[in-house]
């Protein structure tokens, strides 16, 4: 019986070439992208959770290529406008899309 042994280089570069186009395709973004999107909202959450005049974890924060979509409830125009506004001032934020509900 004849076996042949792969060294580890060889199958992690026969991975990366199998999972790359899959990765490269998704959702329309690449690997950076996703990366930056996914620490811009963790950024944005976190800012959120961290300020006492925005209920945070009643705020769902998605982002994609760079663009911020608010979503949930509030119980102020005041508090969607100060999320609006934390959002807006995170580095590599390129737009804040809000579909924040007040609901006092």
């Amino acid at each position: 019986m004849n076996t042949r042994r792969y060294s580890y280089p060889t199958v992690i570069l026969l991975a990366l070439t199998l999972v790359a186009p899959l990765l490269l395709s998704a959702c329309g973004k690449t690997v950076g992208e996703t990366v930056d999107d996914a620490t811009i909202t963790t950024r944005v959450k976190t800012a959120l959770l961290n300020d006492p005049d925005v209920g945070g974890l009643r705020i769902d924060v998605d982002t994609f290529k760079g663009v911020v979509t608010l979503s949930g409830a509030v119980k102020t125009a005041v508090e969607r406008d100060k999320a609006v506004g934390i959002a807006r001032k995170m580095t590599g934020v390129k737009d804040v899309k809000s579909t924040l509900q007040i609901n006092p």
